[in-house]
């Protein structure tokens, strides 16, 4: 595993970004000359052939872009599983447009796919591009899967705040809000991502995943659901969660990592 924690300039929002950029790495026993044979020196090698797959995993209110990787395992889920995990800071904005310099939705769908593919080994495909967050991320999640569904090959929304009408003036339209965006995809004969949407039966938010699911099978989209009893608005359900996110990927990635199963390494 490699763990870059970023700082640029961006563009798009005038001002500097922090992120953190998990590359996956060989660290296989062999790289480091354990059990080799006797007298055989190892071949290190840190270079892979092909280009990773990308998780955007995107974090909740008041949280920034080193909370994932501080309070779950996130880190080493996705190193068993090849698959590269970008984090950013989008402030308490919701990861949407707010005009000036706060145009975070923009940020995202653009500039930052652009920076990161031209820095790290991170595949420009939609087809090994995915999605996920929680809370407010969860509400990214689909804002942006939704909107742009031609980009991503899946979704994972954890407990997910599914609407922000009311909390910004200035962003209260339908260009916001994901059910809207969901229908005009699907009457423009767009297919949308797989999705997975997760929430514990404790949490606040629970009833509005719930409707929010079901609008979704209206719609024919192909929503796999998980729910808890045990877990409301927490870390430790949000860390079971992003394990079986990336388990539930398996079958879905076509990228050349892979493989055919769980835990690639």
């Amino acid at each position: 595993m490699a763990k870059f924690a970023c700082n640029f300039i961006s563009y798009t929002l005038r001002r500097t970004v922090d992120i953190t950029v998990v590359i996956p790495s060989v660290t296989i026993p062999e790289s480091m000359g354990l059990g080799a044979p006797e007298g055989q020196k190892p071949s290190p090698k840190h270079t892979k052939d092909g280009k990773y797959p990308v998780l955007y995993l995107l974090h909740g209110y008041g949280n920034n872009h080193a909370t994932w990787t501080g309070y779950t395992n996130a880190e080493m889920y996705a190193e068993e599983r090849n698959m590269a995990v970008v984090n950013i800071s989008a402030e308490n904005k919701s990861y949407i447009n707010h005009g000036g310099d706060d145009d975070f939705f923009d940020f995202i769908e653009n500039e930052l796919p652009d920076f990161l593919c031209g820095m790290f080994p991170i595949s420009k495909k939609p087809e090994d591009t995915y999605i996920a967050g929680l809370s407010m991320g969860g509400f990214g999640t689909l804002i942006h899967a939704l909107s742009k569904p031609e980009k991503y090959a899946a979704l994972g929304a954890f407990s997910a705040a599914v609407s922000v009408v009311g909390r910004f003036p200035d962003a209260d339209t339908e260009e916001n809000d994901p059910l809207t965006a969901a229908k005009k995809n699907v009457k423009a004969g767009k297919k949308l991502p797989k999705m997975y949407i997760a929430c514990g039966n404790k949490d606040f938010l629970y009833d509005a995943n719930v409707k929010f699911r079901d609008e979704m099978k209206a719609l024919g989209a192909d929503v796999t659901w998980i729910e808890n009893p045990a877990y409301g608005h927490e870390w430790r359900f949000w860390n079971e969660q992003i394990e079986a996110y990336l388990d539930w990927l398996a079958p879905v990635r076509t990228d050349t990592f892979a493989g055919n199963g769980k835990r690639q390494i």
